[in-house]
């Protein structure tokens, strides 16, 4: 495919050491040549070397920037097109300058994510992978990264392209015994149609089976700190967090508004918010800070209600424990250094199958066995192996359940001894459906929404 050529820069916006300037297209290493001066031009340059020199602006002939540049010459690109990276210094005016004497130049200002929809597009990677890519760049842990990093090489690619091959196969069997009988082929019965159909349903089975996890792995578990005021909410987030991200104080009501942050727990991503004690205030700016905390609430995936192990429970903490009763709890009793005042046998009543957790988080006590108590809660203790495919992305989830549905369709259809040329008409959709997770047959306007999720320069 045709494209004009784009810049962008590639490397997070502020102070660092090094930014990237980052231009694709056929005229990529033309354009670059007029910004660049050095012991050659950047057309005489060997492919995949990087060279030094400065960064030239034509109309002051002033220098701009010292640089080393990359020339990456098609189809070995990421993009698949010629590619020209300008390293220069990290300085937020430095990086803008160099990008503007680009688009001076000719070059056009990518729009999020452009590069790699072209990778898409020019057919290096598939729409899975691109998905794979953002998924790698938002990773909150070690697993989640891993997991994005399987996609990225195409492990859920190759076994999707396994099951359309064997759709595909039944379904070119099927137009044989239909179109030329007098052919000496296999013919495709009954019995041969429903185990192919039921092989694809078990390998859907299994994707599907690691749905939940890799979900939690790629957007981790939205995870709600409640409890009333001075129970140690914010000491829970800081022991979390390993940092001291909220105030912590005797006072109660410190906690004004909800503070969030994202902690990695035994591998698995939680999106920690810590809210405002849950009570009954004239304070104004307490009260707004209580109703947004109730808000949180509804939202969450996990909650996690501290009490107070000096204190007696009180109606509030009762009424707490009513407003979490069906969702996914931790009851944590906190400050086990202080004298025993809570009745731990009403707690465990109230708490009933939830697990329960005691800790002084003033001693860093117990924190080990919170981190435990969810890793069981949502992946029973051990999340699985590396060499598993997780299925983690919404937009395959669905398709898959589609996929499913629609064998199985063909299945029932089977059963009822209905003809095999209708029940081809659901292995045809079976097909279609796992190739829209890789981008074989799917809406120009779906891949724009995609791309569009990711930064600008990648």
């Amino acid at each position: 495919m045709e494209f004009d050529t784009i810049a962008a820069i590639s490397t997070a916006l502020g102070e660092g050491a090094i930014g990237i300037v980052r231009l694709s297209g056929d005229d990529a290493i033309l354009i670059a040549d007029q910004l660049y001066k050095g012991k050659e031009p950047l057309s005489q340059v060997p492919s995949h070397t990087i060279v030094y020199g400065h960064i030239i602006d034509l109309a002051s002939n002033e220098r701009v920037e010292e640089a080393m540049v990359s020339v990456m010459r098609a189809p070995k690109t990421f993009t698949r097109e010629d590619v020209v990276e300008i390293n220069c210094h990290g300085g937020l005016l430095s990086v803008n300058r160099v990008l503007k004497l680009a688009l001076r130049h000719g070059a056009r200002l990518a729009e999020p994510g452009e590069f790699t929809k072209r990778a898409f597009l020019n057919g290096r990677i598939d729409l899975s992978q691109a998905e794979g890519v953002i998924d790698l760049i938002r990773a909150k842990t070690d697993r989640a990264m891993n997991v994005a990093l399987n996609q990225v090489d195409g492990r859920l690619s190759k076994k999707l392209a396994t099951l359309r091959q064997a759709l595909l196969e039944t379904v070119a069997h099927v137009e044989v015994n239909i179109d030329y009988p007098e052919y000496d082929a296999e013919v495709m019965t009954h019995r041969i149609l429903q185990e192919k159909a039921i092989f694809v349903i078990e390998e859907i089975d299994q994707l599907l089976g690691t749905a939940a996890q890799g979900k939690i792995l790629r957007e981790g578990i939205s995870t709600v700190i409640i409890g009333r005021p001075n129970v140690g909410k914010s000491s829970l987030l800081n022991s979390l967090v390993h940092e001291n991200k909220a105030i912590v104080t005797d006072v109660a009501g410190t906690t004004r508004d909800i503070i969030e942050e994202y902690v990695n727990v035994k591998g698995i991503p939680l999106r920690l918010v810590d809210t405002a004690g849950i009570r009954e205030t004239e304070d104004l700016v307490e009260r707004i800070g209580v109703e947004r905390s109730r808000e949180v609430l509804k939202k969450a995936d996990l909650i996690l209600l501290v009490l107070n192990y000096g204190e007696e429970l009180s109606p509030e903490d009762e009424a707490l424990f009513e407003a979490v009763e069906k969702m996914n709890v931790i009851v944590i009793v906190n400050k086990t250094d202080i004298e025993k005042k809570i009745d731990l046998e009403k707690v465990k009543s109230l708490a009933r199958s939830n697990p329960l957790v005691t800790t002084s988080l003033l001693h860093d006590e117990g924190v080990e066995q919170l981190e435990q108590a969810i890793a069981d809660l949502f992946f029973e203790g051990e999340i699985e192996g590396a060499d598993v495919t997780y299925v983690s992305n919404t937009r395959h989830i669905a398709l898959l359940e589609q996929a499913k549905a629609t064998i199985q369709d063909a299945v029932a259809a089977i059963e009822m001894d209905v003809p095999i040329d209708l029940i081809q008409i659901d292995v045809t959709r079976t097909w279609e459906l796992l190739g829209e997770i890789i981008g074989d047959s799917v809406q120009e306007s779906l891949i724009d929404q995609l791309f569009s999720q990711f930064c600008l320069g990648k």
